[in-house]
């Protein structure tokens, strides 16, 4: 994944602050980017954080897995996201103190540190910047912070990780649609088109899912899956699961 944008090229990062400029203080912003949507919130920097921590604002932009949408769209909807939230909490970007990211399709530190590369252009240099898989923030969520047990994921994409007590690390599939995104949403979708397509050719039952997905898509016959498939590339799978 290559970031050829310019510094803050998208909507209000492209000069000066972003945000009313209320004086709300410090503030750290958490983002969870997946293949469906993508959250980010804004919370206030406190000595002691209590239970429930308070959200100051929060915003929901689409998908922002580059390996689904792209490059240029997954940065689209992560600073969509992030603009609109400092917004939202009347705050201005030089507040913002720290950023995390949990974002799926961080599969190696090269994809790491393109996307550190960009938020260092659109933050001030004191904001400390964090980008990790979105499992880890998963994991994190459930354990107050502490990176220590498994976690996992079966959502439009699906992964397994975990962390022992001493920091060690593995992770299971994650590797998207075509390499093993199995007992997923889009896996499952995929084997319901690969049902209706084996029925339609006489390899496998006929199954009361030809009409069903036919109908939601708009066809009217199992032929017209491979076009529609191939001209909107992976997305059906999304279509149908939803």
């Amino acid at each position: 994944m290559t970031m050829n944008h310019r510094k803050g090229d998208v909507l209000g990062f492209d000069n000066g602050d972003v945000g009313g400029g209320s004086d709300v203080g410090e503030v750290i912003l958490g983002l969870d980017g997946g293949a469906t949507s993508t959250v980010c919130v804004c919370m206030p920097v406190l000595p002691v954080y209590n239970d429930p921590i308070p959200i100051l604002a929060r915003a929901v932009a689409g998908c922002s897995n580059h390996n689904s949408v792209g490059e240029t769209a997954a940065r689209d909807a992560l600073e969509k996201v992030m603009e609109e939230t400092i917004l939202k909490s009347g705050s201005k970007r030089s507040a913002v103190q720290a950023v995390c990211l949990g974002v799926s399709g961080v599969n190696h530190p090269k994809d790491q540190e393109r996307i550190l590369n960009w938020l260092r252009d659109l933050f001030p240099s004191h904001t400390k910047l964090y980008v990790y898989n979105d499992a880890v923030a998963a994991l994190a969520s459930g354990t107050l912070g502490k990176l220590h047990g498994c976690v996992l994921i079966a959502g439009t994409g699906c992964i397994s990780y975990g962390f022992t007590e001493d920091g060690r690390e593995a992770r299971a599939a994650g590797a998207g649609p075509v390499l093993g995104d199995w007992g997923s949403g889009y896996g499952i979708a995929a084997l319901a088109l690969t049902a209706v397509i084996r029925a339609a050719d006489g390899r496998g039952p006929q199954t009361m899912l030809t009409n069903g997905i036919l109908q939601s898509l708009g066809l009217s016959s199992p032929e017209e899956l491979i076009g529609y498939l191939f001209s909107s590339k992976q997305y059906i799978c999304h279509e149908i699961w939803i």
